[in-house]
């Protein structure tokens, strides 16, 4: 798993390339982690190359969000999501906790 970050004026884009499972999502759990001690809260998360998502991704983008939400201080938005992923996300219920986008610019521009 590769995880890029692009700085916009009111968001950070982070795009993340390959596999999520159980030996990479602690590696995104850090990225966001990281975003959130610099004081960014307003993501957006580019799945258009993520080839697979665990349960161990779910749970780190959730607490992404989970923390991004509190105090009122941005959120997560996931853009491309790939239609394997996107129906895990609907059978686990985790698909109304994110607004989500098919074009980047649109997500982008959501902030």
């Amino acid at each position: 798993m590769e995880v890029t970050i692009k700085s916009f004026k009111h968001c950070q884009l982070v795009s993340i390339q390959g596999r999520v499972d159980s030996s990479t999502a602690p590696k995104l759990s850090e990225t966001f982690d990281e975003l959130h001690r610099e004081g960014h809260y307003k993501l957006v998360l580019d799945l258009s190359e993520t080839e697979y998502m665990s349960s161990a991704g779910f749970r780190a983008i959730l607490a992404a969000q989970k923390e991004s939400r509190k105090y009122n201080r941005g959120e997560v938005v996931l853009v491309m999501v790939p239609q394997l992923i996107h129906e895990a996300l609907e059978l686990t219920g985790m698909a109304v906790l994110f607004r989500t986008y098919d074009d980047l610019t649109a997500a982008v521009g959501s902030f």
